[in-house]
């Protein structure tokens, strides 16, 4: 193969995983709204810290232009995050369970 076609497969997958790597940082930056909500579990939240921490230390289980172990970390602890906010009642602007159903607003508790 001819030199350039190799430049072209590089380029196309350092964009593929740029990509990536930039839907994954919305994704954490959205999830940081869910990390100060307090229906979510400690662990869950700690698996998060945990996987931004794995994320960005040197420390990996495939060497470094590899980012396959950091994206399945991240993804494993996102979506074990999102389906403990939606067992919360979080997320999706619906208001946890235990605040407004335990009489958790202070208006209307106020006014009995």
């Amino acid at each position: 193969m001819d030199v350039s076609v190799w430049l072209v497969v590089g380029a196309v997958a350092v964009l593929l995983m740029a990509g990536t790597a930039a839907v994954l940082l919305v994704r954490v930056i959205r999830a940081r709204k869910l990390l100060v909500d307090a229906g979510v579990p400690l662990h869950n939240k700690a698996l998060v810290w945990a996987a931004v921490i794995y994320t960005v230390s040197p420390v990996d289980l495939l060497p470094d232009p590899v980012y396959l172990d950091d994206i399945g970390f991240l993804l494993l602890a996102l979506r074990s995050l999102h389906s403990a906010a939606h067992a919360a009642g979080a997320g999706r602007g619906k208001p946890a369970a235990t605040g407004t159903e335990s009489g958790g607003n202070l208006s209307a508790s106020g006014s009995n």
